[in-house]
């Protein structure tokens, strides 16, 4: 498998995997001790054994996953604080190309999402732009909470998928 962990060794394979979710190695050591005995001879299929980890997680572990997002045009953004993968993907949807106005808006909408819902807003935004995000912003913030909580975790998902094929 090109751009696969080809290791038989856990450590291994939890350091290579380590970040494919926001800041939780725990996905990948899930991962490894369920399915370490199963072929995997694609991206596609690990990518649906991590999914399959974290949607059966419990919620405390999903949350504690979601949190570790950073706000997409954020404070860990402008000082510079974001993982590099993070920091590829919004510059890719042109979020540091944004207006004054636009970065105000991406602020407040941060700001309400948060108090909505307990958690950041999450787009996996390959392929998308600032505009396209924030309309994607004004469209979700008016979900009910267990929508939007099931609509982040597919979009996680998305990230890691898209991680995983830049291996």
């Amino acid at each position: 498998m090109s751009g696969l962990p080809a290791s038989s060794n856990r450590e291994e394979f939890v350091r290579a995997l380590a970040d494919i979710y926001e800041h939780s190695p725990w996905v990948a050591a899930t991962t490894w001790d369920r399915y370490h005995d199963t072929p995997l001879n694609s991206v596609e299929a690990l990518h649906g054994r991590m999914s399959e980890v974290l949607l059966g997680a419990d919620h405390a572990a999903q949350l504690a996953l979601i949190n570790a997002h950073p706000d997409l045009a954020g404070k860990a953004a402008v000082q510079g604080q974001l993982t590099a993968a993070s920091t590829g993907e919004q510059a890719g949807a042109g979020i540091h190309q944004c207006t004054p106005e636009e970065f105000q808006r991406f602020t407040e909408l941060n700001a309400a999402y948060k108090a909505k819902f307990g958690f950041p807003f999450i787009m996996a935004v390959k392929g998308s732009n600032r505009h396209q995000i924030l309309a994607a912003f004004e469209t979700r913030i008016h979900h009910e909470a267990a929508t939007e909580f099931a609509c982040a975790l597919a979009e996680i998902n998305k990230i890691a998928l898209f991680r995983l094929q830049a291996l």
